[in-house]
């Protein structure tokens, strides 16, 4: 049984635990490892290498961590199939999809690779008489993420590479459920030439989390998951005096107006709604379609593509999604199918029960279809995070907008329209963070900023983008006066000094 250990100090380290958790092969159903659980003295030993790290680091110049960022940028690409493989191979998801996971995340390094501009700061000459003003922008120190298992190469990187461009040193607490391809990160980024302690892979549980959180030396924590355990994270990390930001859960929605082009629309709402198999904080799980012969046709064409969908392991090129990552996912998805049922919802399309031939102990669930899905239902107002999709009519325009505006969840919305006036007025209405206008999945360029809004996200700044070197800096603001000459000296002044 081979054991995957933390990473510590640039090489791996075995923990003092002694506990470990079991990592599956969704496909099979088989343990294929253990990954040791951390310690609350395993989660200090890495933070003392990266505080150990942290001086030489943050010193180097910022085109000399960008060289680092390139370099790592272009391991990863040169190691793209091995770690699309071992991503597939504990997650579920085709390896298409973890191709993408992991170019998404490049994105992300690619941004950082600017880093040398993104540092610049503010310059007023001659704000008063003799008077310069400038800021600058400096890191923070030991800083810490939390990263979920649908995306365990995006979402790192979309924290890490942010962090460590601007010069923090880095603690990651990928999910255990897939914890090798962090590892892997971690190692190119040794090879790319980060010194060792820049950044550090602990796996666990809750005790490594609170570790995290309640750590006096580190300085800022990213968080991606749950919205229940954001919320939890985003209180314990402020409460302990950090700054952080919590991404939660979501429940997307997709509006469908009559002018739509419905060939379009079917094609994007079947990969948005079961890609991956539903396992994306950005799928669209609810589409609304406007007006009732909208739905009909709705519904009787995404029938007819269902039937096309094929599921399949992870390695079948010809495959559309793949199995859901652990038994217990698999049965908290059909136990949501079921509540669905029993909230009187109708259950066109049942995905229960799928089994694949060869491999009858893989995780897999079929597409689910529901229709007449209420607003008042439980299976709408919760995150489902599986190959369900649910329709939502609505008679009008108004009625559709108020759905995902009123909803808990504030994360992603996408509309479906050739009218121009009606996109942009409901683009500015809406009360989510990120809005597509026929994009089905608007997950932002790295170059902007990702982020939800009410219980999809704790916290003021959002993830990469500015807002990212916002999070992971702080700023200092200093006032210079150069007099002409030592003898000019200002008489002494006993208010408050102003520019005039």
């Amino acid at each position: 049984m081979r054991d995957i250990t933390h990473f510590i100090d640039g090489a791996a380290f075995v923990g003092a635990s002694g506990r470990f958790a079991d990592v599956f092969d969704p496909n099979t159903g088989a343990i294929q490892a253990r990954v040791q659980l951390a310690s609350v003295s395993d989660v200090d030993r890495a933070v003392q290498s990266a505080q150990a790290a942290f001086e030489g680091w943050s010193s180097t110049n910022p085109q000399r961590r960008a060289r680092v960022m390139f370099e790592f940028k272009r391991l990863v690409e040169a190691n793209m199939d091995e770690l699309a493989h071992l991503l597939s191979s504990e997650h579920g998801k085709v390896i298409a999809d973890a191709k993408g996971d992991i170019q998404r995340g490049l994105e992300v390094i690619e941004f950082a690779c600017g880093v040398p501009h993104a540092l610049k700061g503010e310059y007023t000459w001659g704000a008063g008489p003799g008077i310069d003003v400038y800021s600058m922008r400096q890191p923070l120190g030991v800083v810490a993420g939390i990263t979920p298992f649908n995306f365990p190469a995006m979402i790192p990187m979309w924290m890490f590479g942010v962090a460590i461009a601007v010069g923090n040193t880095f603690i990651l607490k990928p999910s255990e459920r897939d914890p090798s391809v962090p590892i892997r990160l971690a190692e190119l980024m040794m090879e790319a030439g980060a010194p060792k302690g820049v950044l550090n892979v602990v796996h666990g549980d809750k005790t490594a989390v609170d570790a995290i959180l309640t750590h006096p030396l580190i300085h800022a924590v990213s968080f991606v998951g749950s919205s229940d355990i954001a919320h939890y994270v985003y209180q314990t990390g402020a409460a302990n005096h950090k700054r952080v930001q919590a991404m939660g859960g979501a429940k997307n929605h997709g509006i469908v107006l009559p002018d739509a082009d419905m060939d379009q629309v079917i094609k994007d709402l079947s990969g948005a709604a079961y890609g991956s198999a539903g396992e994306r904080c950005m799928a669209l799980p609810v589409v609304v379609p406007v007006g009732k012969k909208t739905a009909e046709t709705l519904r009787e064409r995404m029938v007819a593509e269902i039937d096309t969908l094929r599921v399949g392991v992870s390695t079948d090129a010809g495959a559309h999604y793949g199995p859901v990552v652990t038994a217990q996912h698999k049965a908290r998805v059909e136990g949501w199918i079921a509540k669905g049922v029993e909230e009187g919802a109708e259950l066109v399309v049942d995905g229960r029960g799928f089994s694949l031939q060869g491999h009858e102990n893989g995780y897999f669930v079929g597409p689910s279809l529901f229709d007449h899905v209420k607003p008042t239902m439980e299976s709408y107002r919760e995150e489902i995070f599986g190959p369900v999709l649910q329709i939502v009519r609505a008679e009008s325009f108004e009625e559709a907008l108020s759905l995902p505006s009123q909803h808990q969840y504030g994360n992603g919305v996408a509309i479906f329209t050739q009218n121009g006036r009606a996109a942009r007025d409901f683009a500015a209405r809406v009360n989510v963070g990120m809005v597509g206008i026929n994009v089905p999945i608007p997950v932002p360029v790295a170059y902007h900023t990702f982020g939800g809004w009410k219980r999809s996200a704790f916290g003021d700044i959002n993830q990469h983008g500015m807002e990212g070197v916002r999070f992971w800096t702080k700023t200092k603001t200093v006032t210079a006066r150069w007099p002409d000459s030592a003898l000019e000296h200002a008489d002494s002044s006993f208010v408050i000094p102003t520019m005039g």
